[in-house]
């Protein structure tokens, strides 16, 4: 006689929903919340719209989850060559913004074709390398990081380095888990370390050296490009290990940092609030 399945069980698996997986993200997206909300000095506004932000995210998840596999096994090509020309078309006639030429405006609607090769990448080298026999031979792991370099380096020259290094290493982590081999690894490796001084004579750009020299020596702009680091410091030496409790940090109920920097990306907010 088989086992019945609770009912509780049954509707997840409907959903195609891990129960285990959902608690655990509903779990630190709780938590982050809670931590927002002191961090960002109790405001309602910002508060409000990362609600209908999470809200948004379950929903796509759960609409996601209702595919097959091999529904995006199907996509994954068409995804990935409409997020090349999609590149393509920004670094012809994309819309410049602060410097950087990231965005396609089609009248109705302005977003970045970046955000699609973060999920193009990694399922396309995915369906190559799971169509093929693991671990893949050296010419299929050449290929599959030829699909990465690609589209990583049209949004290199946008210039996106982050959105870049977030490409690849999607991509790269697809080709680890499929039995890259360690000598390969090893030369990735070597390689990095050989291009980083290049990279940073002639690819990077004056504002992407500045950030990099302002991590290593804040102080030297402490109202400009310094000011988020020093308030990071500042607030982890008065929280220190535990913190100094709910709604009681300094530089966020003192508002040193609102009108500097986003709240959602700083060390020192999570620090004050413990």
């Amino acid at each position: 006689m088989e086992e019945k399945v609770p009912f509780c069980l049954r509707v997840w698996q409907r959903l195609h929903i891990d129960l285990l997986l959902f608690l655990g993200l509903a779990a630190v997206t709780g938590y982050g919340m809670f931590v927002l909300y002191s961090a960002s000095g109790a405001s309602e506004t910002m508060f409000q719209s990362r609600i209908i932000q999470v809200t948004l995210g379950m929903a796509v998840m759960l609409l996601m989850a209702q595919f097959p596999p091999k529904f995006y096994q199907r996509l994954a090509p068409y995804l990935y060559l409409i997020g090349l020309v999609m590149l393509i078309l920004v670094d012809a006639f994309g819309t410049t913004s602060k410097g950087a030429q990231r965005w396609l405006d089609l009248g109705f609607i302005r977003f970045q074709p970046s955000e699609i090769v973060k999920l193009a990448v990694p399922l396309m080298v995915a369906v190559y390398l799971g169509n093929r026999p693991l671990p893949p031979k050296m010419s299929e792991t050449f290929i599959a990081i030829a699909m990465i370099l690609v589209p990583t380096l049209l949004v290199a020259i946008q210039p996106d380095l982050g959105t870049s290094i977030l490409v690849v290493a999607s991509g790269l982590f697809v080709v680890f888990l499929a039995g890259m081999s360690w000598w390969l690894i090893l030369g990735a490796v070597v390689g990095l370390a050989a291009f980083i001084p290049i990279m940073w004579m002639y690819l990077m750009h004056d504002y992407q050296r500045t950030r990099v020299l302002t991590l290593l020596d804040p102080e030297k702009d402490p109202l400009g490009a310094g000011y988020h680091i020093l308030q990071s410091k500042i607030a982890i030496g008065s929280g220190g290990m535990w913190g100094k409790g709910w709604m009681q940090g300094t530089q966020s109920q003192l508002e040193f940092y609102l009108n500097h920097i986003r709240i959602s990306s700083l060390l020192f907010l999570v620090k004050n609030m413990d």
